[in-house]
């Protein structure tokens, strides 16, 4: 049996679309997990304090055993390691456990206007010389090959894998009366307010799934509640609602609780509020339009007729799958 590490966004987070990142990369590789050892550890969470490096410890033993280490998607990236970032607990101390990584479908995050020698030092003992690495877009894609001088294919998030033709046809092109939206209380943004008034201008009934820790929060601090269907954090409690996916639009900032909603047949429209959605749109046909648009746009773009049409490569996929079937 082979050994794997999964670096997974979905320990030690308060977003629940950790979880679904963590959930389509358990399906779309378990053609290798299914029949391995696996170990997951936390990118959000030191992976080892600096007294526990002082002798080699179970962890590291599991990390230099393995036959492979996979960096389990989002934006782990960034231009600066210099500047602290929650995203990745990354020290230098903890190289040795991620060295030799091989990444799927990571995003970089642009935090610095150019990349310093410490972060490019630092990704280079990390990332793996030997493996092609799958990118979310094609930013992140020449970064890794320009940068680091790494071998990448752009096969989007794993989150976009299972996203057909087929599923595209039966996703609805018109509007229904009820939304699901969401909002990002560690993003805020005086739109949010606007996106709100636009939506119970729209529908007849609301629905706000809690995917961040602090979101229903941040919505009670912009908005009266009391007529707003509220949906429980978890992400189980999000697919129960996406079940009636005919009934429902998805309208919000939540990236992956956008991808979900489409992965289960709903009409979808995602506000994009940083680069990750505009990337993907660029590469992949995101239904997207900026935040800062909606109130001259959104209205037409839910009253409009359109088709979803998500554009994804099987072939570059297969291409970096195939790496682990020889």
């Amino acid at each position: 049996m082979k050994k794997i590490i999964l670096f997974s966004p979905a320990d030690g987070t308060l977003n629940s679309g950790d979880y679904i990142i963590d959930k389509y990369v358990r399906e779309e590789m378990n053609f290798l997990l299914s029949n391995s050892i696996t170990a997951e550890f936390g990118t959000h969470l030191p992976i080892a304090r600096f007294y526990q490096n002082i002798r080699k410890n179970i962890t590291r033993k599991a990390c230099d055993e393995a036959d492979y280490k996979f960096l389990c998607g989002s934006s782990l990236i960034k231009t600066s390691l210099l500047r602290l970032s929650p995203d990745w607990s990354l020290t230098p101390s903890s190289c040795p456990y991620y060295s030799n990584s091989i990444a799927i479908g990571i995003g970089i995050g642009k935090n610095a206007s150019r990349v310093d020698e410490y972060t490019r030092h630092i990704y280079k003992k990390i990332f793996s010389k030997d493996y092609i690495h799958s990118t979310r877009d094609e930013k992140t894609k020449l970064f890794l090959e320009k940068e680091l001088g790494m071998k990448a294919i752009n096969t989007g998030c794993p989150t976009l894998w299972g996203i057909t033709d087929d599923l595209c046809q039966h996703i609805p092109n018109k509007r229904h009366d009820k939304v699901i939206f969401t909002l990002t209380y560690n993003n805020p943004n005086p739109e949010d307010k606007i996106l709100i008034e636009i939506l119970k201008s729209e529908y007849k009934k609301l629905y706000f799934w809690v995917q961040g820790y602090g979101d229903l929060d941040y919505l009670k601090s912009l908005t009266d509640i009391e007529e707003i269907n509220i949906i429980g954090h978890s992400l189980s409690e999000y697919e129960n609602i996406l079940k009636d996916g005919d009934e429902y639009d998805y309208v919000g900032t939540r990236l992956h609780a956008g991808i979900f909603a489409i992965r289960h047949g709903v009409r979808s429209i995602i506000l994009s509020i940083d680069n990750r959605a505009e990337d993907m749109k660029e590469s992949y046909n995101l239904p997207t339009i900026p935040m800062k648009s909606i109130e001259n746009e959104l209205s037409n773009y839910i009253n409009s007729s359109f088709e979803t049409s998500i554009k994804v490569d099987k072939s570059k996929i297969d291409s970096w799958k195939n790496q682990f079937k020889k």
